[in-house]
């Protein structure tokens, strides 16, 4: 299980509603969160505003068993699940946390980290440069197997090939959520696209010079 690096002072929340939610924010620079889960009760919390912003600035605290020290010495384990952000500032606005129990699994989104992409045999040999349609991947798994992130190689992947999910060596003990639905479930999670100027493009070319043909013998 990943370390609890990350610990938040907080406090239990009594004053509840939209209205104390924004005298929160504005007279204490605070934020209102919840806790939850673990066939417990939920929680209203809050926590300092500055205090959990900083946190978020680091990417292994989404993927990370958080320490919640509650006023009156009571500590809680908990994972992130939600946080919501201001559209238009630098600002957070509400975050929920899930209680963890060490014999149930828990859903997190972990994020991916991408290897051996400067190495990639189908951009030092074939010219073409990787796309990626995913940057996290949800995972179940036990607490103590939580991983802070998730490796995807690309070293062998050659042009025209595309990685997904099922092509990604998960750690032991953590399965992939979408993998879980089946077929469908098998993502793509990054493609390594043929360089411009490649058979591709000149098949397209083709294909344009003879429709502009076919438009002048008809006219």
């Amino acid at each position: 299980m990943s370390t609890s690096a990350f610990e938040l002072d907080v406090s239990v929340r009594t004053d509840t509603g939209k209205g104390a939610s924004r005298r929160l924010r504005r007279l204490r620079n605070a934020i209102p969160a919840v806790l939850y889960g673990a066939d417990q009760a939920p929680v209203p919390l809050t926590i300092d505003h500055n205090h959990i912003l900083h946190a978020t600035e680091n990417e292994a605290f989404f993927s990370h068993i958080i320490t919640l020290n509650l006023d009156g010495g009571d500590k809680e384990l908990a994972v992130i699940k939600d946080l919501q952000r201001h559209p238009a500032r630098a600002a957070i606005l509400h975050a929920d946390f899930q209680r963890i129990s060490e014999d149930q699994d828990i859903q997190i989104r972990v994020p991916l980290h991408f290897i051996n992409e400067d190495k990639c045999h189908g951009v030092k040999a074939g010219g073409g440069r990787i796309l990626k349609s995913m940057t996290e991947v949800e995972i179940s798994c036990l607490p103590k197997n939580l991983p802070e992130f998730i490796e995807v190689d690309m070293l062998e992947v050659d042009v025209g090939q595309t990685v997904h999910l099922s092509d990604i060596s998960l750690p032991e003990g953590v399965n992939s959520v979408a993998l879980g639905h089946g077929r469908e479930g098998d993502l793509s999670v990054a493609t390594v696209q043929s360089p411009r100027g490649g058979a591709q493009d000149e098949e397209e070319g083709d294909d344009g010079q003879e429709t502009e043909a076919e438009a002048e013998a008809d006219s």
